[in-house]
């Protein structure tokens, strides 16, 4: 006998319910489960509201159950079609957090046929009336205070039939699919387009520091050329008067010409000596020496002027 009744309560619930109820209507006697309350009647009259527990319910005196009403937390999601300020349509979807409140559990009973559709028909015309005001960006930046507004309008129409509104979220918004993609495209263009300014900025910073690099070196090189033109024509002025001094009758035109003749046949052995130098054509014969000499002479002297 316990072994029938536990498998009937595994797999038939309701049908046992109904067979408790039944015994205990028998016996004058019902039973209301924890977070529910149950609406006593007489002769169709609401007479109580009976807690938790057990109650004696004689039938024979008019007395019956109307039916139970539950006080635990429920949750509705509502999802909602509508337009926003700049013509985009979405679909915003509210999670209603609702209960029956226990001190008004008549008033919850009686006064609603569909809690339900109630909640959702106040949901409906809250957002639909919010929506609308606002751009699609400025939707996703206040669903906080869509949310508020649903709460409160919700709140107070409720509260009128015995429930209380916990909490309401905006849980989703879902623009149209065409929408979406044209807005994760104009993302990815801002993107690449700072990518890009970034990428010039570094690219003019290269720059920039490479032509101060190449003007540092060419100055450096300068101050190199020009020193060594210094060093240059030092060793030569030095020579000069020291060729002078140990060889008498000898003018310092003389010595210099000696010197120029004896670099330009050294500049041309090395000319003749390397095996990969080009071609060099210059004027050559008798005179050309000394026509040379005069040209280097006078670069010289006017290099040490400068």
């Amino acid at each position: 006998m316990k072994l029938q009744k536990a498998i009937i309560g595994k797999f038939f619930p309701s049908q046992l319910a109904a067979s408790k109820e039944k015994m205990g209507n028998l016996f004058c006697c019902v039973q209301v489960d924890q977070s529910t309350v149950a609406i006593k009647e007489r002769f169709g009259k609401f007479e109580d509201v009976l807690e938790p527990g057990c109650h004696c319910l004689p039938w024979f005196l008019g007395s019956q159950l109307a039916g139970h009403l539950s006080l635990r937390l429920q949750q509705l999601d509502v999802r909602c079609e509508t337009k926003t300020k700049d013509n985009v349509f979405v679909n915003v979807v509210a999670s209603i957090q609702y209960r029956a409140l226990a001190d008004k559990a008549n008033d919850a009973f009686y006064k609603l046929t569909n809690t339900r559709t109630q909640i959702q028909a106040y949901v409906f015309d809250v957002i639909r009336a919010s929506v609308p005001k606002l751009n699609l960006d400025d939707v996703f930046e206040q669903k906080t205070e869509i949310a508020k507004a649903v709460e409160e309008e919700l709140e107070k129409a409720m509260s009128a039939y015995g429930y209380e509104i916990v909490q309401t979220l905006i849980v989703d918004i879902e623009p149209d699919e065409h929408v979406k993609r044209a807005m994760n495209e104009i993302n990815a263009a801002a993107r690449l387009r700072v990518a890009a300014n970034e990428k010039a900025e570094a690219e003019k910073i290269l720059q920039i520091k490479r032509a101060e690099g190449e003007a540092e070196s060419k100055y450096l090189s300068g101050l190199g050329i020009a020193r060594q033109r210094q060093a240059i024509v030092d060793g030569l002025r030095d020579s000069v008067l020291g060729f002078s001094v140990n060889v008498p009758g000898t003018t310092a035109k003389d010595v210099m010409d000696m010197v120029l003749v004896t670099q330009y046949f050294d500049t041309m052995k090395e000319i003749g000596a390397a095996s990969k130098s080009s071609a060099v054509f210059i004027p050559h014969g008798p005179g050309a020496v000394r026509d040379v000499a005069t040209q280097i002479r006078d670069g010289l002297l006017q290099a040490a002027h400068q």
